[in-house]
């Protein structure tokens, strides 16, 4: 048999040179804000954007009158700045009310900043630490909107679990805006949610979130919620959840699915 000369060996060099450029250039799967409402640590990468958006419909039983429903269409673009600060606007290009008063128009548009100041290395048990300032902007009139600006801070919490869990916690305060030109109202914001990765394309939660009264005289809002994404290639995800809460003017059940994809890096 005769030995295999130097083109042999060229060709196979560079198939394997070729096949760890593939993998270098593997792009990492998308980490989306949605469909929980807890917000993790991680950033988009500099030079991308990500999309994020999808429907919402809540109920909201009222005694002695009609149910309250809504019905919402929303988006939010997230544009990354560096490796741990990104840029968002979220919003709602159509809300449908129907009940006690029924209107039809576009929500308030709110927008954020994402910082993660504490990095991890991977395995640790430390949990990587982010803020979230953010700005709700009195577009929508209403009975969709509060025609008041709200502002606040959330403070984002990221850590790796064994058996493939995850959690994030956030704890926020915002400033709501009165409509009767009261001093702001301040609310706290407390949710934690713990996910499991199914397999390469499958991944699910469960959730509990906390909001004190964003109006005087009204009760603490207590809610679960639950969802599941799939991954269809690493830059697109879809997802599909379910929310019920009790105590405040929080709906009693909810339904939210949607999609999320990568542009650029």
């Amino acid at each position: 048999m005769r030995a295999a000369g130097p083109s042999v060996v060229a060709v196979c060099a560079a198939l394997a040179l070729e096949a760890s450029v593939a993998v270098a250039e593997e792009p990492t799967r998308i980490q989306t804000d949605r469909p929980s409402v807890s917000n993790s640590t991680s950033t988009v990468p500099p030079g991308a954007l990500q999309i994020e958006g999808g429907v919402d419909y809540s109920v909201l039983r009222v005694s002695g009158g009609s149910d309250e429903r809504q019905f919402q269409l929303g988006a939010m673009l997230r544009a990354g700045l560096t490796d741990r600060l990104e840029v968002r606007l979220d919003g709602a290009p159509l809300v449908r009310l129907r009940g006690a008063e029924d209107d039809t128009g576009f929500g308030d548009p709110t927008l954020s900043l994402k910082y993660r100041f504490l990095d991890v290395r991977e395995g640790s048990w430390w949990p990587s630490l982010g803020l979230l300032p953010f700005v709700k902007l009195p577009i929508a009139r209403a009975p969709i909107g509060s025609e008041r600006v709200d502002f606040g801070v959330t403070a984002l919490a990221s850590v790796d679990l064994t058996w493939q869990l995850g959690l994030d916690a956030n704890v926020g305060l915002a400033a709501i805006g009165r409509s009767n030109g009261d001093a702001f109202l301040l609310q706290e914001l407390v949710s934690a949610a713990l996910s499991r990765q199914i397999g390469e394309r499958w991944s699910t939660y469960v959730e509990v979130f906390y909001s004190s009264p964003s109006e005087r005289g009204a009760h603490d809002i207590v809610g679960l919620d639950a969802g599941i994404q799939f991954f269809l290639t690493p830059r697109l995800a879809l997802d599909a959840a379910a929310e019920t809460s009790f105590g405040g003017p929080g709906p009693d059940y909810a339904f939210r699915a949607g999609v999320s994809v990568r542009l650029g890096r």
